[in-house]
């Protein structure tokens, strides 16, 4: 029976066992990495135990100025995103509302979303030189393309009878879009834009390790250079949490933005 009510299709859990499976899988992934260091199962080197990688990260904050460093990198990635956000969601809309701007653009957008992001490191190094600009740029180039596919794919869903309904009033064709049709996907657009967010934090060490020194990527590099391991999992921590707080603050913008969408 109780595996059964476990394995129950879609019915929502309670809060409590939320938080205890939340907090028991990583209870087990410390556990096991623990287990191992202390057994000398793994190279410490290579793989320093967790207690040590965490005293790392209270020095590296405490004592090294690693906070400027991560104040960087959120800069970084928020300045790329909101660039990103403010390309793709109207034309996202747009190519989702009108086809014959869908014709013009999705074979482009279609085509650059299957072109790796590093792979413009050298020429965004040519053009840009080693300021913040050729970083900005990659972590744009690595979202946008994705976003607007998102966008357009979320506006077509949105209920014909809503439009039609619209016209039939003698709503014009701007009204519609933005009146009808953009509030009907902007939940479905808020989803997206969290989605892609963590597209923006997993290029992020790539952008930074090239011709940087400042930002967590520029110290995990230089902490590659001697070794320290422990540094660079610190680093991997780090961008963990950041992208898990950012993560739970688009959950709770969705939450407060849209609550007629919360179930009863």
């Amino acid at each position: 029976m109780a595996a059964q009510r476990f394995f129950e299709l879609r019915k929502p859990v309670g809060s409590r066992q939320r938080i205890v499976s939340a907090l028991g899988i990583w209870a087990v992934f410390f556990g096991i990495w623990v287990a191992a260091t202390s057994a000398g199962m793994v190279n410490a080197l290579l793989v320093p135990a967790p207690q040590d990688v965490f005293a790392t990260t209270w020095d590296l904050f405490a004592s090294r100025g690693f906070a400027s460093d991560v104040l960087i990198s959120i800069s970084r990635v928020i300045g790329a995103f909101a660039m990103a956000c403010a390309v793709a969601v109207p034309l996202g809309v747009m190519m989702g509302v009108f086809p014959s701007i869908e014709a013009i653009f999705a074979p482009f957008v279609s085509a650059w979303r299957y072109l790796p992001a590093p792979s413009f490191i050298p020429i965004l190094l040519m053009w840009f030189g080693t300021g913040e600009a050729p970083k900005l740029a990659l972590l744009f180039i690595g979202v946008i393309f994705f976003l607007i596919t998102l966008v357009m794919d979320h506006t077509k869903n949105v209920r014909q009878e809503l439009v039609e309904t619209a016209l039939t009033l003698g709503a014009s064709r701007p009204t519609v879009v933005l009146k009808v049709v953009f509030p009907a996907v902007l939940p479905d657009i808020t989803v997206a834009m969290r989605q892609m967010l963590a597209m923006a934090w997993t290029y992020l060490v790539i952008a930074e390790i090239v011709a940087s020194t400042t930002g967590i990527g520029a110290m995990m590099m230089r902490a590659r250079r001697f070794l320290k391991t422990d540094e660079i999992l610190s680093g991997i921590i780090v961008i963990g949490v950041l992208g898990l707080l950012f993560d739970m603050l688009f959950a709770m913008l969705h939450r407060w933005a849209f609550p007629y969408l919360r179930k009863n």
